[in-house]
């Protein structure tokens, strides 16, 4: 390994001498390869010269099939992908104990991260109090979960978990966990390495504003790097966004962030590294870039980097990072050839050009995030989606009525500017009396408690309070679906045909997800939040209403109430304090209710036959046989374009005349308060029920009613989804799933592959897969197929499709042809969405879990 010795104020450590290893062509090199380089080279140093020259090879075409091993420093989870994950672990110790083996052996070999941040729900707001009730229901609806992660740290060594009330995982990785550059203890001596991670959550590529490399996985690929096998993928493409210009007066880092969603969607990006650089880069801030790194998987890739500059160092300091770590940052990135330089070009696979310029304020919807809008086209663009014109109304609520006007999630409320912007609406609004309608259910929850200290001290809290925006949590809620319910005048309009939408500062606005009731949703930054909440509606040129009126007689209108960059700036400058962050963040630690949780602690987790919410799953077993092979199936379910893990795994509250609601009422538990699916995620005979259970998620052989539902091909009888594929898992029939483009979009829900995978879907066929689902869909034993774009492949009620998947191989081609009711034959050829020889072990295997208990076994025997 080349290694070099770096001076710094910190004493001298040794470092991986990039240039070198890669001489000077190491410029030409995007960074976030430069950092993939780093990590191959300390980790794996028999293997540096192989990737050094796959590395020059990707230099001269841009595109490498080249497989590599990356080791992530440390791993980051929430609650709602931990639990599964926890549940796999405890159900696997109980399988190396049957075994013979120590299930104690079984332990993380890196730090884990979790944060409680996914089951707070909005069940009050509007009043003082709604921030302890909310919490106080929190610990209520789920203790039982919350008894299984303190076990985890009890027996797991290098699990913390992070309590409710401590913020959203991506902003407490932002404001406490993140380095960007760690010293590590190896062999006696100290190393400076770059921080990196994987996080079991999709929007994990948020910390690569700051320039840590991060992106999100599956939790079967996160309990993979658990036990010490490394992320293997291929070296990726890498796409150079370059940024010229400057953002425009009074356009905000979501305006930004929305619009590369829109460019970057419409340019075709499926699972690409994407990489900022140019001029542009050097006029945001760390805040900024947060924000468009946040939305990464909104727009189709697996990073959104920035490299390591002075606004990195300079955030650093601003959350209170200890000042001599802020200058070993600078130093050490500066000699490893890791500092941004905004003159220099590397080569990328293509390059995409925004101008900050001509960025403006901007909405997106009413059902996808890459669909940009101007705040003049939201009305029209919801009348297109609803199918009608909004009608008149004299009374009541109106058409184009704003259900939920939520200032939420880590995407949007990490930055104190953001935070301040809507603030100072809400202060502008409170000083002439308005409010929004009373059928706008209104929110503010941050990603950090920090925010309560700096609004507080401002003054802005009393005023978002004022107008309805007081914090109701300090976590995910409305951006995860944990919305609660809709005020009972705008439930029963809705329920009457009212075209009604939610108005988010999040990430996601497909239909259902916020809340089950709404079909729409407007992604807006916090400002447009709070101002266009007023209105209480969507409607034309929303910016020209007037509003009130002052003393002399003069119109105000809503554009009025929008804050000039240097009200901002003045917020934040006098009112923001360096010590607030980590101060927030202890005091929330000491959640008094939490600490006094009693958890067991024995080497294996003694489950109750009796839960509803952690039962041991079926498929932690070592004997689980491959999915592959030649075989014929039935199409268990047809599905159209942009399924999305919401459509797939089940998510929001959990109706009692469900499927899923009468198993567990039949259970015993209160048909009232049956909490919602994330809070069901350890109990896999309750998700299995909830799959599909989404309006809008269509099964095509059945005519597109909702997905819930399927036709056993044999008898031609319509039954539950869950029902049928019992029927034929006993004929021992095989199944597969059809789909369109981009199967799996969205939220990294392992349990979109887990229930296929239990359904008995032996492979799941598509005109393309988002990347984190169809990893997990590997990790859980799922062959992912891609049929080709230029071929008709239609599939009726009682065709059979033959499927050659006995030779498979990473990108390989898999022989498909079409029977038929009358035995004609439609042969075709698609393709394995299989990327590297480790997933194809995966699936030789049967899954991720069957290969990690029998590597395990193997070891200890």
């Amino acid at each position: 390994m080349a290694i070099q010795r770096i001076r710094t104020s910190s004493g001298d450590l040794n470092a991986v001498n990039l240039a070198g290893i890669f001489g000077e062509d190491l410029a030409r090199l995007p960074w976030v390869h430069r950092i993939l380089l780093e990590n191959i080279a300390r980790k794996t140093p028999h293997l540096e010269s192989a990737a050094a020259q796959n590395l020059r090879d990707w230099l001269k075409n841009g595109t490498s099939n080249a497989e590599i091993a990356f080791h992530p420093s440390r791993v980051l989870m929430h609650d709602t992908t931990c639990v599964p994950a926890l549940v796999d672990i405890a159900a696997m110790r109980d399988a190396i104990a049957e075994a013979g083996g120590d299930p104690a052996g079984l332990t993380p070999v890196l730090p884990v991260d979790v944060s409680v941040d996914h089951s707070v729900g909005v069940d009050r707001y509007g009043m003082a109090d709604a921030l302890d009730f909310n919490m106080h229901r929190e610990m209520e609806r789920n203790s039982e979960r919350y008894r299984l992660m303190k076990w985890a740290t009890t027996v797991l060594p290098g699990v913390r978990v992070h309590p409710p009330g401590t913020g959203i995982m991506h902003t407490i990785n932002l404001e406490q966990l993140a380095t960007v550059i760690q010293i590590e203890e190896q062999n006696g001596e100290k190393w400076a390495t770059p921080d990196t991670l994987i996080g079991t959550d999709s929007h994990t590529p948020m910390i690569n504003g700051i320039g840590v490399l991060a992106w999100g996985v599956g939790g079967l690929e996160a309990e993979s790097v658990f036990f010490g096998l490394p992320v293997t993928i291929r070296l990726p493409d890498v796409v150079g966004v370059r940024l010229t210009g400057k953002l425009p007066p009074g356009v905000l880092s979501t305006d930004l962030a929305l619009e590369v969603t829109h460019v970057l969607r419409r340019h075709g990006i499926s699972g690409e590294f994407v990489e900022f650089f140019g001029p542009g880069v050097s006029t945001l801030r760390a805040g900024d870039r947060a924000v468009v790194a946040n939305m990464a998987p909104e727009y189709g890739a697996s990073t959104g980097y920035f490299p390591i500059d002075e606004q990195t160092v300079a955030y650093l300091r601003q959350t209170g990072r200890a000042s001599l770590h802020c200058t070993l940052v600078e130093e050490v990135a500066r000699a490893m050839g890791l500092w941004f330089d905004a003159k220099t070009e590397p080569r990328y696979t293509r390059v995409i050009a925004i101008d900050l310029a001509t960025v403006g304020p901007t909405l997106a919807g009413p059902r996808r995030p890459q669909d940009k809008l101007s705040l003049n086209a939201a009305a029209s663009a919801l009348q297109t989606a609803a199918g009608r014109q909004f009608e008149p109304v004299t009374n009541g609520i109106p058409d184009g009525a704003i259900a939920i006007a939520a200032v939420t999630s880590c995407t949007n409320t990490s930055d104190q500017r953001l935070l301040a912007a809507a603030g100072l609406v809400a202060r502008k609004a409170s000083a002439l009396g308005l409010r929004p309608p009373h059928w706008v259910k209104t929110s503010l929850a941050p990603g950090s408690p920090s925010a309560e200290l700096f609004l507080r001290r401002s003054g802005l809290l009393e005023e978002l309070e004022a107008v309805g925006f007081g914090i109701v949590g300090n976590g995910c809620t409305t951006c995860i679906g944990n919305s609660g319910p809709l005020q009972p005048d705008m439930a029963k309009a809705v329920a009457n045909g009212t075209i009604a939408t939610a108005l988010l500062s999040g990430n996601r606005n497909f239909p259902g997800r916020v809340h089950p009731s709404l079909q729409f949703g407007f992604l807006a930054s916090p400002p447009h939040v709070v101002a266009l909440a007023l209105l209480g509606k969507i409607c034309d040129d929303p910016m020209d209403r007037p509003v009130a009126e002052t003393a002399d007689g003069k119109t105000v209108y809503l554009r009025d109430l929008l804050p000039a960059d240097e009200e901002i700036e003045a917020v934040v400058r006098d009112y923001s304090r360096p010590d607030d962050f980590a101060a927030a963040f202890h005091r929330a630690a000491a959640n008094r209710a939490w600490a006094e949780l009693d958890a067991p602690a024995s080497s294996k987790f003694p489950w109750d036959a009796s839960s509803t919410y952690i039962r041991r799953p079926p498929f932690a077993a070592a004997t689980t046989p491959s999915r592959l092979g030649r075989y014929k199936a039935h199409p268990l379910l047809v599905l159209g374009d942009d399924m999305t893990t919401d459509h797939i795994s089940p998510a929001g509250q959990i109706s009692a005349q469900s499927l899923a609601g009468r198993y567990l009422t039949g259970a015993g538990n209160p048909p009232e308060d049956l909490n919602v699916y994330a809070a069901r995620r350890g109990n896999w005979e309750a998700m299995i029920r909830g799959l599909f259970d989404n309006k809008t998620a269509a099964n095509l052989l059945i005519d597109g009613r909702p997905a819930l539902s399927t036709i056993h091909a044999p008898t031609l009888e319509e039954g539950a989804l869950f029902d049928v594929a019992e029927r034929y898992r006993k004929e021992e029939r095989s199944v597969v799933i059809m789909a369109g483009e981009r199967y799996g979009a969205g939220s990294s829900r392992d349990w979109a592959a887990k229930g296929v995978a239990l359904l008995g879907a032996r492979a799941v066929i598509a005109k393309s897969f988002e990347r984190i689902h169809r990893t997990n869909l590997i990790g859980m034993g799922v062959l992912p197929i891609i049929l080709p774009a230029d071929g008709p492949f239609s599939v009726g009620i009682s065709d059979v499709i033959e499927i050659e998947a006995d030779q498979v191989t990473p990108r390989g081609k898999i022989p498909l042809t079409l029977i038929d009711a009358s035995g004609v034959r439609q042969a075709i050829y698609a393709q394995a969405a299989v990327e590297t020889d480790q997933e194809l072990e995966i699936l030789n295997h049967g899954g991720m879990i069957p290969l990690i208990l029998r590597h395990h076994l193997d070891n200890v025997r």
